[in-house]
């Protein structure tokens, strides 16, 4: 119930696009822009062509991030994220966290759902050929990413409960917490750069879950 509510949502940000022709990803782009692709083929079985192309550093000026939709190489659509995009047979969900791109899948009708494919020059695309030839290494680098979140996570809570421990009426009811960390401060700082570097590598590889991911934010 909650997913058709927040899918009607998401398409009813949806807008016709200009018929603009889809650029094309440049190296000096990567640190501003995801673009995905995605073969899909029509009711009549006609294949189709679509991309999604998100510029996420070029239109933060109003605090929102605008995602494009492109068939066949042209601009079909274009949505405020969230945004869900209908196309035959389902739709083209996509989302990004603080540190980058959360979710770009094709959802279909029954509920199955794939990730579009990203370009080979964007940085989805570089993570994903790192995996491919160093599938070892890059288990690894997402498990001390996982690691690295969990501190945080972990520093965080402390955060926010030392002081609300120290609240009268929460004192004399459970009584006050103590740190079970503390930290220098050069530390305390690395360990927020790594957590922001673990979320950002992780976004790379659009895994996100809503409390461990969040928690770097």
């Amino acid at each position: 119930m909650y997913q058709q509510w927040r899918r009607r949502r998401a398409e009813k940000r949806v807008a016709p696009g200009d018929g603009r022709a889809l650029q094309r990803f440049r190296w000096w782009q990567v640190p501003g822009r995801a673009l995905f692709h995605l073969d899909h083929a029509d009711p009549w079985g006609l294949p189709r062509h679509y991309a999604v192309d998100v510029r996420h550093w070029g239109n933060q000026s109003s605090g929102e991030v605008e995602a494009g939709l492109y068939l066949d190489g042209r601009q079909h659509a274009v949505g405020r994220m969230p945004v869900a995009f209908p196309i035959e047979g389902g739709v083209i969900e996509v989302d990004m966290s603080d540190y980058g791109m959360k979710r770009c899948h094709f959802v279909a009708d029954d509920g199955t759902e794939r990730l579009l494919t990203p370009d080979p020059r964007s940085p989805e695309g570089r993570r994903a050929r790192f995996g491919r030839r160093h599938p070892g290494v890059s288990r690894a680098i997402g498990a001390v990413s996982i690691v690295f979140l969990l501190v945080g996570l972990a520093l965080l809570a402390q955060e926010i409960a030392v002081p609300l421990s120290e609240i009268p009426p929460i004192a004399e009811r459970f009584g006050r917490i103590e740190p079970l960390f503390d930290l220098p401060r050069w530390l305390d700082v690395t360990l927020a750069i790594a957590a922001a570097l673990a979320a950002t590598e992780r976004a790379l590889r659009l895994r996100y879950h809503w409390l461990i991911d969040a928690g770097a934010s």
